[in-house]
């Protein structure tokens, strides 16, 4: 049986006891609230459900990530780099680009994004630890992406295009910031095609969940820290912009 976890205990049962049908349902329940999404991330778990479903959390396995320094920029990707007049910026407009991620793609009918999520986020950057990565367009918004920065881990969430490789502009512009300075890993949660391309890679979520006790604490022994403190990312956003 799924186990629920009351709202009032910020508490995950180990990873290892996810479902492996749906792949890493690990519990229903808790809250979207800044102390329970900052556990959950350094944990290795994130929240995923619909507008008629109660909130669930999640932890694959394997989990897709992409080291920064290893992202694939083919020659096409390149080119439109260089000449597609594009301009990046990153927290310029969070709240757009969480709108934009949120609607229905492909003739679905909903979205995983809910009001619900959008303003647990929205309390997470206010927090300064959920950031946004902007791509514009003669001033228009035509790509970006999200996700939670803690320590040297950029955990993405959802990104979006308007035009064709927005979004992959976006994620370029990310991982060469993070890899100019100590940024390590960016959580990419479930294996896509569209990911592999630009070179994530699957790994054991024993070795993700490693990692994250490695360099934001240890759950066992009771060295993480508060659930509201948020680690400053390793690398800054400000170094992300415009570059060939």
């Amino acid at each position: 049986m799924l186990p629920w976890l009351p709202a009032h205990a910020v508490h995950f049962p180990p990873v290892e006891s996810a479902l492996r049908d749906p792949d890493g349902l690990l519990a229903a329940g808790g809250a979207l609230t800044p102390a329970w999404l900052l556990a959950a991330y350094r944990h290795g778990i994130f929240p995923w459900f619909g507008d008629d479903q109660p909130i669930l959390w999640w932890s694959p396995d394997p989990r897709m990530v992409l080291v920064p320094g290893e992202i694939r920029v083919r020659r096409s990707l390149a080119k439109r780099l260089r000449n597609a007049g594009f301009t990046i910026t990153a927290n310029r407009a969070f709240e757009a680009v969480v709108t934009a991620c949120s609607a229905p793609r492909n003739g679905q009918p909903g979205t995983w994004i809910t009001d619900e999520m959008r303003t647990a986020y929205g309390q997470l950057h206010a927090l300064g630890a959920a950031h946004s990565v902007e791509v514009w367009r003669d001033d228009a918004l035509v790509g970006g992406l999200y996700g939670i920065a803690l320590g040297p881990v950029f955990f993405g969430e959802s990104m979006f295009s308007r035009v064709p490789d927005a979004s992959k502009v976006a994620l370029v512009q990310l991982a060469r910031a993070m890899a100019a300075g100590d940024g390590r890993l960016i959580d990419c949660q479930m294996h896509t095609d569209h990911l592999a391309s630009l070179g994530a890679r699957d790994i054991a979520r024993r070795e993700f969940i490693d990692y994250l006790d490695q360099c934001l604490g240890d759950p066992v022994h009771g060295r993480r820290k508060a659930a509201t403190n948020v680690p400053a990312p390793t690398w800054t956003f400000d170094t992300i912009g415009t570059a060939g």
